[in-house]
C-alpha cells in the first residue's frame, strides 16, 4: 500500500532561516498548497493521511472539512508546529476530534523529531509516524531503529520509508533534488521490499518557494516547487497507479497488517 501523507502546517520554517513571516502568510501559503494537494488527490481519486497542527486546522476548517468528507484521514502533528509541550498530544488529539468530528488515531512529530511513546499511548493514539529511520546531519542518526513497522509501548511505529540496505531516505527533499527517475526506482526497490511506501510532504511545497530575500531557502528546498512539484507529484502519482500499487491511508493500512 502506498501511504501518501502531508504535514500541514503554520508555514514558520523561514524563521529557520532568520526570515520574518506574519501569521496571515503562514496560513495563508500552506492553505494555497494544501488546496493543490487536495485537488490532485481528487483527480487521480487516491487517500491520503493529513498530519494536522491544532493551529492550521483552527484557520481552515473549510479544508478540514473537504479532507474529511473527501476520504482522507485526519492525523495529528501537535497543537503547534514550533512549541512542543507533552500535554499537547493528547490537547491536540481531543481539538482535532472537536474541529473534524473524526477520531484522530495517529501522530506525527513536528520535524520528526523523537517523542515520548509511553506518552503517544496515554494520549490514546494507535500508530506514531515520527521517525525517518536514517542519519540526517544535524538532524538525527537513526540507523538503530528498524526500518519497517513495529511495535514498542502498545503504539504501532510506522518510520517514513527508506531504501533497502543504504537506508536512502525517500522523504520530501529527496523528491525534490533527484531526477524523477531515480527516485521512482529507489520508491519501485523500497515498495518491492516492504510491501508498502510511507512517504511525506508539505503543502508550501506546492507553492512558488524561490524569493530569496522572503523566505532565504537553499537552493536544494527551493528545486522543483510551485507549480513544477504538482507537475512532479502529478507524474509520481501517475507512475505508482500505472505499476498497480493501491493507495490507502494509515487507518486503512493498519487493518492490512492486523489481519
Amino acid at each position: 500500500m502506498v501511504l501518501l501523507s502531508f504535514d500541514i502546517e503554520e508555514f514558520d520554517m523561514p524563521f529557520e532561516y532568520n526570515r520574518d513571516i506574519s501569521f496571515a502568510d503562514q496560513i495563508s501559503i500552506s492553505r494555497t498548497g494544501t488546496i493543490a494537494i487536495l485537488d490532485l488527490l481528487d483527480k487521480h481519486q487516491v487517500k491520503a493521511t493529513f498530519f494536522c497542527t491544532v493551529t492550521f486546522a483552527e484557520n481552515i476548517p473549510d479544508l478540514i472539512k473537504r479532507i474529511t468528507e473527501s476520504g482522507h484521514e485526519l492525523a495529528s502533528h501537535g497543537y503547534y508546529h514550533s512549541d512542543f509541550k507533552t500535554e499537547h498530544l493528547l490537547q491536540s488529539k481531543i481539538k482535532l476530534e472537536e474541529l473534524s468530528g473524526k477520531e484522530i488515531t495517529g501522530y506525527r512529530m513536528a520535524r520528526m523529531m523523537p517523542v515520548d511513546e509511553k506518552e503517544i499511548e496515554k494520549a490514546g493514539y494507535t500508530y506514531n509516524t515520527s521517525i525517518n529511520p536514517t542519519y540526517l546531519p544535524g538532524r538525527y542518526n537513526n540507523f538503530h531503529i528498524s526500518r519497517t513497522f513495529f511495535t514498542k509501548q502498545n503504539v504501532l511505529q510506522i518510520p517514513a520509508s527508506v531504501s533497502p540496505v543504504v537506508r536512502f531516505p525517500l522523504f520530501w527533499l529527496s523528491f525534490h533534488n533527484l531526477p524523477l527517475s531515480i527516485y521512482k526506482a529507489l520508491a519501485r526497490w523500497t515498495y518491492r521490499k516492504d510491501h508498502y511506501l510511507n512517504v511525506y510532504f508539505h503543502p508550501w511545497e506546492f507553492t512558488d518557494l524561490n524569493d530569496f530575500e522572503r523566505f532565504g531557502f537553499p537552493a536544494y528546498v527551493r528545486k522543483n516547487t510551485g507549480n513544477q512539484m504538482v507537475e512532479r507529484m502529478d507524474k509520481f502519482i501517475h507512475w505508482l497507479k500505472s505499476k498497480n500499487y493501491p493507495f490507502g491511508t494509515f487507518q486503512q493500512f493498519i487493518k492490512t497488517i492486523n489481519h
